[in-house]
């Protein structure tokens, strides 16, 4: 296009919507196309305030660090002390999330159990019940009781270290969960009492009770199957985390788990995960100030989990008031999940290595969230179990590190005064000051 003289009219720089993205308008033909919601595995993707937005403040002349090589710094925790004849001893602070099998494959299951025992903490079961190869190399393992009550068995509740009762997850509170037929093999249908390749769905609330005097109840029968011996943990989604802690200690808790919607899922609506709930941050201090209004802070154990990657996110968790943090999706990772050497195989599925959250589908390359038995037949559980252990280590070597940098003994000694925050959001979710000030958004009396 020219003027009057001939000469090029500039054209306007095209500008992409910050609001419909092409992501965003790929969702709609895709919705458009099929007439369906997208299912995906994972947590939220989006940016939301994270323990990256959080600095620790190591020591100087006014406070006075450890050396790390001399002086210890402790890392044991110990769980459920508040009602339990046998409470469960860790030697780190750092467990591994409920992931059943069905979503995973009875190798990963193993491998989960090998890593975790190695490292000295507990594994837990996740939907459709307890395996034999879990029990067998799982030193400690937690149970979980869930709505859908598939696989759920006395005798194994029995045979388990820890219950947990799970109210919500993080990535899906307030709904249930999915595991798709192509992953209903006859192992998985057997133990779930369900057909084979037949969608299973999973309830978004307990058949049984609806509220917290319910929970009371039903925390009481469980004690009662166990003879009072096991560590009841009430595992809540991230939404309104102050009352749901101060309702499931007042029914009797001897743990709460609470895990924000960094936290992943096997499989649940992509809207779901990306809309419903708190990050992790922001479920935090509000947790342990219910804990502490009570008089149950350290007295009733706090697990915190969402997005946990490194050491410094175990630190930063303990520092707000966590008594120790569980892993899912970064476990599954060092199993090998998403790992660069299957990047061909991910390309075939239309996906790329980092990205592959497909996991409700059964293709998994890496064999760790599949049911395939030649895609399972990839994955050595001896190999997977060595790897997570060397992760949990460094997780463990890392927190330690910066505890001593603090000044700190034991991590749990670590404490918000010894945090600041870079941005103001998350100043405002962990209540510490912004970098370089003693003030943070809602502080008063200053």
């Amino acid at each position: 296009m020219t003027d009057n003289n001939d000469n090029p009219i500039p054209r306007t720089t095209p500008i992409q919507s910050a609001t419909f993205t092409n992501s965003i308008n790929a969702e709609i033909r895709r919705a458009a196309a099929t007439g369906i919601y997208d299912i995906r595995g994972g947590g939220a993707k989006r940016r939301v305030p994270h323990f990256d937005d959080l600095l620790f403040l190591g020591a100087s002349i006014s406070r006075y660090p450890l050396e790390g090589y001399r002086e210890k710094c402790e890392t044991k925790v110990t769980l459920g002390t508040r009602f339990a004849k046998k409470p469960i001893e860790l030697d780190t602070p750092v467990t591994i999330a409920g992931m059943s099998f069905g979503a995973l494959s009875g190798p990963a299951k193993e491998a989960l159990g090998r890593g975790a025992s190695a490292a000295g903490t507990s594994t837990t079961t996740g939907d459709g019940g307890m395996t034999a190869e879990e029990r067998g190399h799982s030193n400690k393992l937690v149970y979980q009781y869930l709505p859908s009550r598939y696989g759920m068995n006395p005798d194994d509740l029995r045979k388990a270290d820890a219950i947990e009762i799970v109210i919500g997850q993080g990535a899906k509170p307030g709904g249930g969960g999915m595991l798709l037929g192509q992953k209903i093999s006859d192992r998985v249908a057997e133990m779930r009492n369900l057909p084979k390749g037949i969608d299973q769905r999973s309830a978004c609330r307990h058949p049984d009770w609806t509220g917290p005097d319910d929970l009371e109840i039903k925390i009481l029968e469980l004690r009662e199957i166990t003879g009072w011996e096991k560590p009841i943990y009430v595992k809540i989604g991230g939404t309104r985390p102050y009352f749901d802690t101060t309702l499931a200690v007042k029914s009797g808790a001897d743990v709460i788990v609470l895990d924000g919607m960094q936290g992943g899922t096997a499989a649940t609506q992509d809207v779901f995960i990306e809309h419903v709930g708190l990050p992790t941050l922001a479920c935090i201090r509000p947790a342990v100030q219910a804990l502490q209004d009570l008089g149950l802070h350290r007295e009733v154990q706090l697990v915190v989990s969402g997005g946990i990657r490194t050491g410094a996110d175990v630190a930063k968790a303990m520092a707000l008031g966590a008594d120790a943090v569980a892993i899912g999706t970064a476990a599954l990772v060092a199993l090998g999940d998403n790992d660069p050497k299957w990047e061909a195989e991910y390309q075939k599925l239309g996906t790329t290595t980092g990205a592959y959250d497909d996991w409700h589908e059964g293709q998994d390359p890496a064999g760790i969230t599949t049911q395939d038995p030649e895609l399972m037949a990839r994955f050595d559980p001896i190999e997977g179990g060595r790897r997570l252990k060397n992760y949990l280590k460094v997780l463990t070597l890392e927190a330690q590190t910066i505890a001593r940098a603090c000044g700190k003994n034991h991590l749990h000694n670590l404490e918000p005064e010894d945090l600041c925050a870079l941005t103001m959001e998350a100043a405002a979710m962990a209540r510490v000051p912004l970098a370089g000030t003693e003030w943070y958004p809602g502080k008063t009396g200053f």
